[in-house]
């Protein structure tokens, strides 16, 4: 069963319906003390980095979402802004994040050329950068092409977390990892077969 954070930021119902599609059994779930008992976890993310981190910081939900990463480690994934929240910081806000992955988010803003337009929205092409349990059988399509659309990017202080790489003016960290923990910048219930596979690759995580 995989539990998929509802903290009032994110598109759950497609997330669900695309497990759902795929034959896995999935929850959306806002009740702390039922999140305390999940063995797996999707954090999903639309909007600001602060207004998430603020969200999450209320209650004890930061709490159990640390209790659950670092000391269960059971798998998390990540999606969009919910990637985004396990870096240590974003040059969107003044909070800080989850910090579970040492890396930061930053502005495509002043480091893209300006006939680019941001947010970057579209399909994208991504690569492999390490093997990840994630992204298995990626090597069967031609090209692995998931739909983004962000402001801001996430770089990696190590590169050993990088496990998919993307361009968009500047090279990008579009998919990381740290053990048990896993985040992608781009939108996988939007990807069609691109996307089902990565899911598909986490329920069997």
């Amino acid at each position: 069963m995989i539990t998929i954070v509802d903290y009032g930021m994110g598109n759950l119902g497609s997330i669900k319906n695309m497990f759902k599609y795929l034959g896995v059994e999935s929850t959306i779930q806002s009740d702390v003390d039922k999140i305390k008992r999940a063995s797996k976890i999707l954090l999903p993310g639309v909007g600001s980095f602060d207004t998430a981190m603020q969200k999450i910081n209320r209650g004890d939900l930061r709490e159990v979402l640390d209790e659950k990463a670092l000391k269960e480690q059971v798998p998390i994934l990540g999606i969009c802004l919910g990637m985004q929240l396990l870096t240590k910081n974003s040059e969107e806000g003044e909070l800080d994040g989850l910090g579970w992955i040492d890396a930061k988010s930053i502005s495509f803003k002043d480091r893209v050329d300006s006939q680019l337009k941001i947010p970057h929205m579209g399909w994208n092409i991504v690569r492999k950068n390490q093997k990840s349990k994630l992204t298995e059988g990626f090597e069967l399509f031609d090209e692995s092409r998931f739909y983004f659309v962000h402001s801001y990017f996430v770089r990696v202080e190590d590169e050993k977390n990088s496990i998919l790489k993307t361009e968009y003016g500047v090279e990008f960290d579009s998919a990381i990892q740290k053990d048990n923990i896993f985040g992608v910048q781009f939108h996988p219930e939007k990807s069609h077969k691109f996307g089902m596979k990565l899911f598909e690759n986490f329920a069997r995580i």
